[in-house]
């Protein structure tokens, strides 16, 4: 699979740091031989703005106290529109850490911001990144291009001419196209099965299968065809012994 470039947005006022950055970014890119791609904002509102108009970053490094608003407070409203981007915060103190992670934080680095610490994180964050690459899918939906992570998508449904991907902590983002679209990109994906026409589940979401219906961690109930049932069961007991998981 061929490496996507890794998109960078930095958002901090301290202009002295963003250049320090910039120049640890590309010295990084250089010795390391890593496509990155980077942005620089000095104010959340500008970041936000652009974030609704569509653009999606890999990576947002973001300052927890800034004029114009609390970094926290902008990471909430970032969530809003990007379930994926990992978000880095940069702070000169412990006070907001706990909270951090309501945000599905990627990581807490206080400041100063050093070559060998910015380098340990930009490895581990470019690691994990490429892991979301080849594991994921990108989607065009009404608040923008938004990429999720396969692991994290319990059901997708049909509606019409509109795909509903439900993800496994509750959030719901819609996309046009097809269903057998979906399913011809996700066949290496073993853990993806069509159980219904109209339904594509992902069977590491399965809680229970009865006679007419499959369900799932979220209490969500997938009708099973009539005459359909051993089949169902069949192919998710054949995918269960594959990931060595006990049955009893």
């Amino acid at each position: 699979m061929i490496k996507e470039m890794i998109k960078i947005a930095v958002c901090d006022d301290d202009i002295s740091l963003l250049n320090k950055i910039a120049v640890l970014l590309d010295q990084y890119c250089t010795e390391y031989h890593q496509e990155m791609m980077y942005t620089f904002f000095r104010s959340p509102l500008e970041l936000l703005a652009e974030i609704e108009k569509g653009m999606r970053w890999d990576v947002l490094i973001l300052d927890v106290i800034m004029p114009g608003g609390n970094g926290i407070n902008v990471a909430k409203e970032i969530r809003q529109y990007d379930h994926a981007v990992k978000i880095i915060f940069l702070t000169e103190s412990c006070e907001y850490a706990v909270e951090s992670y309501t945000v599905g934080a990627y990581f807490y680095q206080m400041k100063p911001v050093s070559k060998e610490k910015l380098y340990k994180l930009l490895d581990a964050v470019t690691f994990e990144c490429e892991k979301t690459q080849q594991c994921s899918l990108i989607l065009q939906c009404k608040s923008g291009i938004t990429r999720i992570d396969l692991k994290k998508l319990e059901y997708c449904e049909v509606i019409g001419r509109t795909l509903v991907f439900h993800l496994g902590n509750g959030n719901n983002l819609e996309s046009s196209g097809s269903l057998d679209e979906l399913c011809s990109k996700l066949t290496q994906y073993e853990n993806f099965f069509r159980p219904h026409r109209s339904f594509l589940i992902n069977m590491d979401y399965i809680q229970s299968i009865s006679g007419k219906s499959i369900i799932l961690d979220s209490t969500t109930k997938i009708p099973i065809p009539h005459g359909k049932c051993s089949e169902v069961k069949k192919r998710y007991l054949e995918y269960a012994f594959s990931r060595k998981q006990v049955l009893i």
